[in-house]
């Protein structure tokens, strides 16, 4: 006999980064976070903060396969949060739907979430600003989603481009998102000190009247420029 497949399949335990791994990146530039992951870890250019609100967060991720025109798996993502963590939902870069709204934001505001982050689309604009959460998404749609599945929650994602796993580190502001992932969390952070160093002392000289940076400087100078007039 053939069945039904289930609504949802829920991973709900996953290693989780150390609490200090996660505020070691509190407040940090996501483009300062791609150079210590090697230049490349940002979600597509499209996902972006949704609404006037603060889009600065960093938190856990909880993943959510919802597929096109459904949310019942951001409703499974929600229901495996904890304080502090980032709903993740990949859509298939589904157009035609909002996968979340003010309402189902704001639930995630009262569970302590710090952001949902998706590649599908949002609605509620203003009720979005009202909640205070931070929404990035590819873009704005009033038609609504299903909720009936399938859908998976807490396994490997693509969004935007990006694999993300429940239990990566997840990093936002007005430039976009960026995914840490846990496996290499200690070697990201410590790299970031040096990133946050040398852009000090570049954003330093660059007040002080700098017009190239030497080492460009050099190489323009250099025998690998060629001058054609």
């Amino acid at each position: 006999m053939i069945t039904d497949p289930p609504a949802l399949r829920v991973r709900r335990h996953f290693e989780r980064p150390p609490a200090e791994q996660v505020a070691a990146l509190q407040g940090a530039a996501t483009g300062h976070v791609v150079d210590a992951s090697g230049g490349k870890a940002a979600l597509a250019a499209e996902i972006k903060p949704i609404a006037g609100v603060r889009p600065e967060f960093c938190g856990v991720a909880v993943t959510c396969d919802a597929g096109p025109s459904d949310n019942l798996a951001l409703f499974g993502a929600l229901d495996c949060a904890q304080p502090g963590d980032v709903l993740m939902a990949a859509t298939e870069n589904h157009r035609g739907a909002a996968v979340l709204g003010d309402l189902l934001a704001g639930m995630a505001r009262n569970a302590g979430v710090v952001a949902i982050v998706t590649d599908g689309m949002a609605r509620d604009v203003a009720g979005l600003e009202a909640v205070g959460l931070p929404v990035f998404a590819a873009g704005v749609s009033p038609n609504s989603p299903s909720r009936c599945g399938p859908g998976l929650v807490g396994m490997p994602i693509v969004i935007g481009g990006v694999t993300v796993e429940s239990g990566d580190i997840v990093v936002g502001d007005a430039d976009g998102v960026v995914v840490v992932p846990r496996r290499r969390a200690a070697e990201i952070i410590a790299r970031l000190r040096y990133v946050r160093a040398a852009e000090a002392v570049a954003e330093a000289k660059v007040k002080a009247g700098l017009r190239m940076l030497e080492s460009v400087a050099e190489l323009l100078a250099s025998d690998r420029v060629e001058n054609i007039d």
